[in-house]
């Protein structure tokens, strides 16, 4: 990562807005600098990137991340893309349909070049670990997520989709990508099992093995279960990375653990679960995986 250091630079803590040109596109993104907050110590990063139709606003606070970044001490920021869609937008994944079935505008910038110029413009105004700059997302943002694992393998330390884990085929990672992935096995939207819309067609356990193979993983997977979830664990990666799913057990399209969806919400994407807690675990896993 280049660029400036923002270390040594006070910010104030809690959300803000941020914005960014890239591209020639002025690109909106909310970042949460965690209360305590020094300048002085580099901290992690998590992009956290909303689902299809969505926004920034509206991760912040489907996923509750602020409260986890306030308590471990990261900096997340939530990036808004930049397709029109419904009240919200939808991000450019290179040669993938959007919702819609049909492909992305030929103009559509590049959110990959997008996401990537982002970590070093923050890294410029803030006090930034490279060797722990992460991403997640939520449904299209997991999507999204999955090629930043490929394409930006050298910035993205480890992934974490939630309700979206893809893999690109061919994959151009240049290193043993670790990823963690949560989806509910009643999920509607991007059903578990597969066979979906055009953007969604085999299965997440498939597209967990697949992350294995990219990983060279050796072993066969460890699964074990739990009150309201199964984990299934490839490890013997290579370079210490890890592949885990976790399977929620009638979960509809949510985030686990998130905060209350009001009854309009889990209407239409599903019920929600708290037999886990996703940031937690997640924030966890990625503390075990910085960037070799």
């Amino acid at each position: 990562m280049s660029g400036t250091s923002g270390c040594r630079h006070h910010r104030v803590a809690g959300s803000a807005p941020y914005n960014l040109t890239v591209s020639g596109r002025r690109r909106l993104v909310i970042v949460h600098v965690p209360a305590g907050y020094t300048g002085t110590a580099k901290v992690a990063l998590v992009l956290n990137l909303h689902g299809s139709e969505s926004t920034a606003r509206a991760q912040e606070k489907f996923s509750g991340m602020d409260a986890t970044a306030d308590a471990d001490g990261f900096i997340v920021a939530y990036p808004q893309a930049l397709i029109p869609d419904g009240a919200g937008y939808d991000w450019n994944i290179p040669g993938q349909p959007l919702i819609s079935g049909s492909l992305p505008p030929a103009s559509a910038p590049s959110d990959v070049t997008f996401l990537t110029r982002l970590v070093t413009a923050l890294a410029g105004r803030f006090c930034i670990d490279p060797r722990r700059v992460y991403a997640t997302g939520m449904s299209g943002g997991a999507r999204m997520a999955s090629q930043l694992g490929c394409d930006a393998s050298g910035t993205f330390a480890a992934i974490a989709p939630v309700a979206g884990l893809r893999i690109a085929s061919p994959c151009p990672a240049s290193r043993a990508v670790p990823v963690i992935a949560f989806h509910g096995t009643a999920d509607p939207i991007d059903p578990f099992t597969g066979h979906g819309e055009p953007y969604w067609t085999y299965s997440v356990p498939t597209a967990a093995r697949h992350w294995a193979s990219q990983d060279r993983c050796t072993a066969r997977p460890r699964v074990t279960s739990a009150r309201g979830y199964r984990l299934t664990a490839y490890a013997s990666c290579t370079d210490g990375a890890v592949v885990e799913l976790y399977a929620i057990a009638g979960e509809g399209h949510e985030w686990p653990g998130g905060p209350a969806m009001p009854a309009g919400i889990t209407s239409l994407l599903g019920p929600q679960s708290d037999a886990l807690n996703a940031n937690a675990l997640m924030w966890a896993f990625f503390q075990a995986h910085p960037l070799r």
